[in-house]
């Protein structure tokens, strides 16, 4: 089976090697990366890995606009991706964390009954004060989430998809595939969500514009669950800030993202059953003398633009207040104040 990963990349050099690790344990066998205006060596560190083969690398072609959306057009068209057998969009801070059989992308697709699409549910781990990078695995420094099934107030909750190739394309978005207008009922795809029941069916057909990539939580992570890492540690975090959205322009990090992602209520360990693969397919990695040498020097670029924010009055105070903030999603905590149970 091939499996290819696509996904837009901006100065996230020190965590692409266990993103690409993790998802050949899962069964990724070819990587399509668009990246734009890296400054911390992601590229070159790109570079070198499409050299030793299984990684395509290529500028995004996005001019101003939404960069993930023009990435997305322009890879429906390259051969990694239309010689699929499925195909895997998703961010670097994200890992498919599958729960069924030999943990696979195989094991999850037969647990799933082979459908046209699969679309797993996010849940979303907590900085639970980790205050500085760590150059190890970031599936074994973060542990805590929010409830899987509650997302602030919310219980549907966004989604990310794989995609069988022959699935009645339209065009790929970020969350999810997009079919034709007008197709016929008996033509729809079968697509189930991560527990291999039938997705709803305004989420199917779009209907919902207001939920066209998520859906109830509720149920829907028997067979994987989507670990999201979209916090780390506080100094990622301000890089990422300082950075932007590599997906799109004008978004901004701030401190009701991070308090909407800080809830460590849960606690979810199941994902560190990679962990000792993990390391050791890491370990091959960086047996690769040229890769090692490029994936320290992102590291070393990571913590230096950090302690260079750090050092900036506007981002000393916002490492501080963000310090400061009660851990919990901003209705949580409003709801605890109205009922007494804090000042």
């Amino acid at each position: 089976m091939r499996i290819t990963a696509v996904t837009c990349v901006k100065n996230e050099g020190p965590f692409l090697l266990e993103w690409i690790a993790f998802n050949r344990l899962l069964g990724v066998t070819d990587f399509l990366f668009y990246s734009n205006d890296c400054t911390d060596g992601t590229d070159t560190l790109l570079d070198a890995l499409a050299a030793r083969g299984g990684v395509v690398h290529l500028p995004n072609p996005a001019k101003g606009r939404n960069y993930q959306m023009e990435a997305l057009k322009d890879a429906a068209h390259q051969p990694v991706v239309r010689d699929a057998d499925w195909v895997w969009i998703a961010d670097v801070d994200e890992f498919l964390n599958i729960h069924v059989g030999d943990h696979t992308i195989p094991a999850l697709i037969a647990a799933c009954g082979n459908p046209h699409a699969i679309s797993v549910t996010f849940q979303f781990f907590a900085n639970a004060g980790v205050d500085r990078f760590e150059d190890s695995p970031v599936i074994g420094q973060f542990t805590r989430s929010h409830n899987p099934d509650l997302w602030c107030s919310d219980t549907a909750i966004e989604v990310k998809t794989l995609v069988r190739r022959d699935f009645p394309l339209k065009y790929y978005g970020a969350h999810r595939p997009f079919f034709r207008e007008g197709l016929p009922a008996q033509r729809h795809p079968a697509w189930t969500d991560g527990s291999g029941r039938g997705v709803p069916p305004k989420f199917l057909s779009a209907a919902n514009p207001r939920r066209m990539r998520r859906f109830p939580a509720s149920g829907a992570r028997v067979h994987a669950t989507l670990n999201h890492y979209a916090l780390r540690s506080l100094d990622s975090y301000l890089v990422k800030n300082n950075r932007g959205d590599v997906n799109r322009e004008h978004r901004a990090f701030d401190d009701t993202y991070w308090r909407a992602r800080n809830d460590p209520a849960f606690e979810d360990r199941s994902i560190l059953r990679y962990l000792p693969a993990l390391t050791k397919a890491l370990d091959h990695l960086k047996a690769d003398h040229g890769i090692a040498a490029l994936h320290d020097a992102c590291c070393r670029a990571h913590m230096a633009r950090a302690e260079a924010l750090r050092a900036q009055p506007e981002y000393a105070r916002m490492a501080a207040h963000l310090k400061a903030l009660p851990p919990y999603p901003p209705e949580e905590w409003a709801l605890m104040q109205s009922l007494g149970y804090v000042a």
